[in-house]
């Protein structure tokens, strides 16, 4: 997907057709528009949306109406301080169930260029492990384990800081005024990691008992049942409602790594798995943490970065999957993903 191609009055058109399909090129003027956009121009842009695929139309001459190419939805640019501006009951969900139609259209989620960001990351982290003194390396992944521990938890609600996370990871020192369970949830994070790097080539294909495992790791001493769930379980922020029966919900599983076994670029299936299991929540507890955990095995046991999320905020992340769950719509999700590889190859190894 390249939406740089686009002005952003087709932006505009676009994200007005994602959550008002189909409408007519005079309700798309009106409604996107108004009097600021004359009618030639809408025309103008819309005939430029059908060539590059993005808009379908149907119809003809003043009956002809326009919706948007049912595989781009997940795509569309929207403005996510405007939808999040509304409250949860006033946004208009176009999914409050979870959808399994949306299996069909994870595919090609990167272009070639996007792509090329993550093949130019292996390439250099390929040549910094074998270069790396093993004190340096053992110190660089210390350094990564504890940003990815601190800022996995602080998504999650932990409230430790960085330098006291970096005290309790190197020291086992708990930081005072917090929970034990903050404390918990933190080393969680680290021993899965570790997991992941002592076994590396076993992550490299993700089956259910992987997912199980680290899962498991990443809730132990935190209450939390390592069973599938058997019930339902609301999401704080939205309407949406994950699959409520242990059977629908080892049927995604099984869907997603049926999936997941057709994508043969390592990026887009660890991204997959970063998406879906937080849109399945196959846990009571921990599917969050659990599908950066997994996502990141793939990238780790293929060659390529890791990523730890530092410097996302984790509000923002949060509503990345909130507009997937209510929209199908993965763009700012896919936007954090891309940027933190980014980050990781500019910050880490180095």
């Amino acid at each position: 997907m390249n939406d740089t191609n686009l002005n952003a009055r087709q932006i505009k058109i676009i994200e007005y057709l994602a959550s008002n399909p189909p409408q007519s090129r005079a309700a798309i003027t009106n409604a996107a528009f108004g009097k600021n956009v004359s009618r030639v121009t809408v025309i103008r842009d819309l005939n430029d949306l059908v060539t590059k695929g993005w808009v379908t139309q149907s119809g003809h001459a003043k009956n002809t109406v326009y919706f948007l190419s049912s595989d781009k939805e997940l795509f569309v640019q929207v403005d996510i301080e405007s939808y999040f501006s509304k409250s949860v009951d006033q946004r208009v969900a176009r999914y409050t169930n979870f959808n399994f139609d949306v299996f069909d259209k994870l595919e090609n989620i990167f272009t070639r260029e996007e792509l090329g960001v993550f093949e130019s990351g292996k390439q250099v982290l390929v040549s910094k492990f074998k270069e790396l003194d093993k004190s340096l390396l053992k110190r660089e992944l210390e350094r990564f384990t504890i940003d990815l521990s601190w800022k996995s938890s602080q998504i999650e609600g932990n409230t430790y800081s960085l330098l006291e996370t970096e005290e309790l990871v190197k020291n086992k020192r708990e930081a005072i005024g917090h929970s034990k369970e903050e404390a918990v949830m933190i080393l969680n994070h680290k021993n899965a990691f570790d997991a992941i790097l002592e076994n590396k080539e076993k992550f490299s294909v993700i089956s259910l008992t992987d997912i199980r495992t680290l899962h498991s790791v990443l809730v132990k001493d935190l209450g939390v049942t390592t069973n599938i769930r058997e019930h339902g379980v609301g999401i704080t922020g939205t309407r949406y409602r994950p699959l409520d029966n242990k059977w629908q919900i080892e049927e995604a599983l099984d869907k997603l790594l049926l999936t997941a076994g057709k994508i043969s670029n390592i990026p887009e299936r660890s991204f997959l798995f970063l998406l879906m299991i937080a849109y399945i929540q196959p846990f009571v507890d921990g599917n969050k943490r659990t599908a950066r955990m997994v996502s990141n095995a793939i990238l780790l046991s293929n060659g390529y970065f890791p990523l730890s999320y530092r410097s996302v905020n984790e509000v923002d992340y949060k509503k990345a999957l909130i507009l997937f769950y209510e929209q199908n719509n993965l763009y700012y999700l896919k936007r954090i993903f891309l940027e933190q590889q980014h980050f990781a190859i500019d910050n880490y190894f180095v």
